[in-house]
């Protein structure tokens, strides 16, 4: 599966954006999708994911009630909508698809995007 994520930009504190992740090759379901940021001089990081086994979505404590992941499968896309943004959420975000095991995990992920930053002013 080839990803493709796009979506962000500058924006300032407070307001909202919506990234995609357009996925061809083979359809999102066959996967669990992840979404992950990596801020400057920081380590990639887990914001959430979308679990193909449980259908449940999960998030990072620093996102949650902020951010949420939706899916279309028509159009085999995932997205991440983000609310409520803070400047310490700017960060190159990506979109990952895992064939199996921990979902929170950056290593356990097979396939990814390549980033779209993401820039929220004070």
């Amino acid at each position: 599966v080839q990803l493709q994520a796009f979506g962000g930009g500058l924006v300032q504190a407070g307001e909202s954006l919506m990234l995609s992740c357009a996925a061809t090759g083979r359809t999102f379901s066959n996967y669990d999708m992840g979404w992950f940021r990596q801020g400057p001089g920081k380590e990639r990081r887990f914001v959430g994911a979308w679990s193909r086994s449980t259908g449940g979505t999960y998030y990072a404590d620093s996102v949650k009630g902020r951010f949420a992941i939706s899916k279309n499968g028509a159009k085999n896309t995932v997205y991440l909508q983000m609310s409520s943004l803070k400047p310490e959420d700017t960060a190159v975000y990506y979109c990952a698809a895992s064939s199996g095991g921990n979902i929170f995990a950056v290593g356990h992920y097979d396939y990814w995007g390549q980033g779209t930053l993401v820039t929220v002013s004070s």
